[in-house]
């Protein structure tokens, strides 16, 4: 990914200024999802074809997820531990989404649409993450 692209989508050129952004929409976006989930659970449950039961336990686990990760991008430095396990739980979360689209849900046309967006979404957020902390990491 270019430098130009990076300084782009993170609106800045200093590289913890960029991780505490994109951790930041991270926690925005967790966090909308997770009242979304469990607002909602059972007329999204039914639009996107997965139990109301999952929606909710997902959207609890999301609230939780949301605010650590609030937490970390409201620190001056956010520190490289838990950072590295907010990205490796992105690429994880991701993955497992697209496993779980094959293996175990059999969601509507609009659920399987969104569960690889919602893929691709977390799995965009985990590699600005990384760039993120590398570029942090290597002016130190």
């Amino acid at each position: 990914m270019s430098a130009t692209l990076f300084t782009a989508v993170a609106r800045t050129t200093v590289p913890r200024t960029a991780l505490r952004r994109f951790l930041a929409l991270d926690a925005v976006v967790s966090t909308g999802n997770g009242l979304a989930y469990v607002a909602l659970s059972a007329p999204l449950g039914r639009l996107l074809g997965v139990g109301q039961g999952v929606l909710l336990g997902f959207g609890v686990f999301m609230l939780f997820y949301g605010a650590a990760v609030g937490l970390l991008a409201s620190r001056p430095q956010p520190p490289v531990f838990p950072v590295r396990i907010v990205i490796e739980g992105n690429y994880a979360w991701a993955a497992l989404s697209l496993v779980a689209l094959v293996l175990w849900f059999a969601p509507t046309t609009a659920g399987a649409v969104w569960i690889v967006a919602q893929a691709l979404v977390v799995a965009s957020f985990a590699l600005f993450q990384q760039l993120a902390l590398r570029a942090d990491s290597g002016r130190q």
